[in-house]
């Protein structure tokens, strides 16, 4: 799927050298890494499990989707909800205005650039399929490495609003994506019993493993 091998090796390497400028850092293990490199890389290992004949164009999208994404904080809109769709939307503006840069100068033509950009931006989301399978990988990837952070983020532990929260992004997949929450995705039994309500409140299924 991949149609120049060193073209689409340097965009990568392109994409991760940008994020490596990540001044957030997260811990894994005894290691830490730049929060956007590590959340990149894992979109992409992601999206080799989900779907591993994916376009080119998804596997480039899914490792510049959050590029550069710290340098507009949400604290930099006002906190509310229309804040929030404001941030939102220039985040993806934002993203795909980088990675086309990039691609660019790595040798990709209009079209490609065009495609890409499309994506990261999510448009036509349920229509176009690259769109819904970078959405499905997003969903994906926030169940199985930052739902656990999330909830211990809010001080006040409140399940309906976290079914609430998880319906959404249940909602947003497609029902290939809520059939792999299911199956790739393992979580602690108290988080797994949480999805799987929400899961089942959304109409999508059983929910994530129990580890």
């Amino acid at each position: 799927m991949i149609t120049d091998s060193e073209r689409y090796a340097a965009a990568i390497a392109r994409f991760d050298a940008i994020n490596a400028a990540d001044p957030n850092f997260e811990s894994v293990g005894s290691a830490r890494e730049p929060k956007e490199l590590l959340y990149a890389r894992r979109m992409s290992a992601m999206l080799e499990r989900f779907a591993p004949d994916a376009s080119e164009t998804v596997r480039l999208a899914a490792r510049c989707q959050h590029i550069r994404r710290w340098e507009i904080p949400r604290a930099s809109y006002p906190a509310t909800s229309e804040g929030y769709k404001a941030w939102r939307a220039r985040l993806l503006d934002y993203h795909a205005e980088i990675s086309a840069a990039v691609l660019r100068d790595c040798g990709y033509d209009e079209a490609m650039v065009a495609s890409v950009a499309s994506v990261v931006r999510k448009e036509r989301l349920k229509r176009n399929p690259d769109a819904q399978l970078l959405e499905d990988v997003i969903g994906l990837v926030f169940l199985q490495h930052y739902l656990a952070d999330f909830v211990k983020g809010h001080p006040v532990y409140d399940e309906a609003k976290y079914v609430d929260i998880l319906q959404k992004t249940f909602r947003k997949m497609s029902s290939r994506g809520r059939h792999a929450a299911a199956t790739l995705i393992t979580l602690p039994g108290e988080l797994a019993a949480v999805v799987a309500r929400a899961a089942v409140a959304a109409g999508s299924g059983s929910g994530p493993r129990t580890s």
